[in-house]
């Protein structure tokens, strides 16, 4: 298909899908090729995933409500599909780009993808979703603007800097693919990337006395990091769409599959500085650096990288705890973000979600109350809408951990529009675990180490936390969120260890409305890609 042609396609797709979007909010355009091609992140040659010919992929630029209209060619030779982390889909799952709402982009084909930033601001990112592409690129940071009549709670920063940072396997995907279908665990990563790139490979240049706005994603497979600047403090200001309050830190914990932006002033003498980023909870502690240049620097980067912490959970704990969300300012929309009191708003619901690692049939799998998620043949989210049987069945994972012997399914918990739920993710295990749920943003009320029992909601914030899609539990501890289920749809609940959410550590959420109206959820888009045991059915005429 040639360009002309696919811009064609684009603008049809566009003028087609009006009716599911604000025909008065802007449309943003994208055009993507997605090739393999030779990448050396770590000085040795490797085959990635690149859009555009860009490792990491292009940044998407929009503000609130923005329509993205993101035309995805495949140019490789296995079939292909990017997520939106952090991006909400609202009414519209048909969207999401994981296996259980979407058919797979075959090789040689595209598929363009209609999204809308509704009611959203902040840091977020797109990855491949399918089999371990994440682990061969294919990533980019998607940056959400506020409005301009909307006011934001800190002065324009001169300059506005994606940082997209995450462990590193010198392995190709297909490898370590290969290794975790033959039933093993991975091996340790072998570096850090910050921007695809190892030490000192990239540089943010600064003008002294300004002050610059950080956009940092843990885009790694299975390590949390720490990011720190030498000499520098850091002003939180926003955590995956919602003003924080205004701390300072010195260093910053950043679980798998989490975004932070943070405010850094450029107040040192003119040199440069070191940024770090390093592992966090591993036997092995592995670091990267990127440089902070001053524009008018007068020496290079001097003395060591300034260190940071390594396995120190309580560290790690307290700093979680100090995320706090800014009640006065407002979010994409005016009303300030204090107005949603979610802590008066009773719950209809309590889901305990306990990981494990079993072994199944010999091999290493990963479970959620005892289920191990196994792909079906058709995407979720069609079988549901063609009434397809056989593919899922409600109910088959449990609200609370079974204590029975680990099995494969795949799983569908079902959820009522509007409930509002809690959510209480448990972790017997020894190491740090990170969780993500598509198409929402929830409120961490509350996290400890030991056993949750109902006595523990005497210490939940029910006040001031901070809302986002991305959690970390620690080790031997759990997390308990709110969740409003306000959003119609199939989505996915994951481990952001790579490894674990390939291995089964996984599930979906069926969130249901009985109305079947368009105010609750779009349609299936006219332009669906259909496959499995959809084959041959209709989606809507053109």
């Amino acid at each position: 298909m040639g360009l002309y042609t696919s811009l064609c396609c684009v603008i049809l797709v566009a003028l087609l899908t009006v009716t599911c979007t604000n025909g008065e909010d802007p449309y943003r355009f994208y055009n993507w090729n997605v090739t393999y091609g030779d990448i050396y992140p770590l000085g040795l040659k490797q085959r990635g995933i690149l859009i555009n010919g860009q490792f990491p992929g292009p940044q998407i630029e929009s503000v609130t409500n923005d329509n993205l209209i993101i035309n995805v060619f495949n140019s490789l030779d296995e079939p292909f599909l990017l997520s939106w982390n952090g991006v909400q889909q609202r009414r519209n799952s048909w969207q999401d780009g994981v296996f259980g709402t979407n058919c797979p982009i075959p090789p040689g084909q595209n598929f363009t993808y209609v999204l809308q930033v509704k009611d959203q601001i902040g840091s977020y990112f797109y990855f491949p979703s399918l089999g371990f592409h994440k682990a061969a690129g294919g990533f980019g940071g998607i940056k959400i603007a506020s409005r301009s009549v909307i006011p934001v709670p800190f002065p324009p920063p001169a300059g506005d800097f994606t940082i997209l940072a995450g462990d590193w396997f010198s392995k190709n995907h297909t490898d370590l693919k290969a290794i975790l279908d033959s039933g093993n665990n991975l091996p340790s990563p072998d570096g850090l990337l910050i921007n695809g790139r190892g030490s000192n490979g990239f540089t943010f240049t600064v003008d002294q006395g300004k002050t610059y706005r950080l956009r940092i994603s843990n885009v790694g497979l299975t390590t949390s990091i720490n990011f720190r600047i030498q000499g520098h403090k850091m002003l939180l200001v926003e955590v995956e769409g919602t003003h924080s309050l205004q701390n300072t830190y010195s260093s910053l914990d950043i679980h798998l599959g989490q975004s932070y932006s943070v405010l850094v002033t450029a107040d040192q003498p003119a040199q440069d500085y070191y940024i770090v980023v390093s592992t966090r909870f591993t036997s092995q502690v592995l670091s990267t650096t990127s440089i902070l240049h001053y524009s008018n620097s007068a020496g290079s980067v001097s003395g060591p990288p300034p260190g940071g912490p390594t396995t120190q959970i309580d560290w790690s704990l307290e700093q979680a705890r100090s995320l706090r969300r800014n009640l006065t300012a407002s979010g994409p929309r005016p009303n300030p973000q204090g107005s949603y009191h979610y802590g008066l708003i009773n719950t209809t619901r309590t889901i305990r979600l306990t990981s494990s690692a079993p072994i199944i049939d010999g091999k290493q799998r990963y479970a959620v109350n005892s289920v191990s998620f196994i792909q079906p043949d058709t995407p979720l989210k069609l079988a549901d809408y063609f009434k397809i049987s056989g593919v899922f069945s409600i109910g088959s994972i449990q609200d609370n951990p079974t204590g029975g012997g680990a099995y494969l399914q795949t799983s569908v918990m079902n959820a009522d529009f509007r409930g509002f739920a809690e959510l209480v993710f448990e972790n017997p295990e020894d190491t740090v675990q990170s969780w993500h749920i598509d198409g929402h943003s929830f409120f961490v009320v509350g996290m400890d180490g030991g056993q949750w029992e109902p006595a523990s909601r005497l210490r939940y914030n029910l006040r001031d936390t901070i809302s986002r899609c991305t959690v970390q539990v620690y080790p031997n501890s759990w997390t308990a969120i709110y969740m409003p289920l306000d959003n119609v749809g199939m989505w996915n609940v994951r481990s952001e260890n790579w490894a674990r959410q390939y291995l089964g550590q996984q599930f979906y959420l069926r969130v249901y409305s009985p109305a079947n109206s368009w105010r609750d959820e779009y349609p299936i888009p006219r332009n669906a890609l259909l496959c499995g045991r959809a084959l041959g059915r209709r989606t809507r005429p053109l």
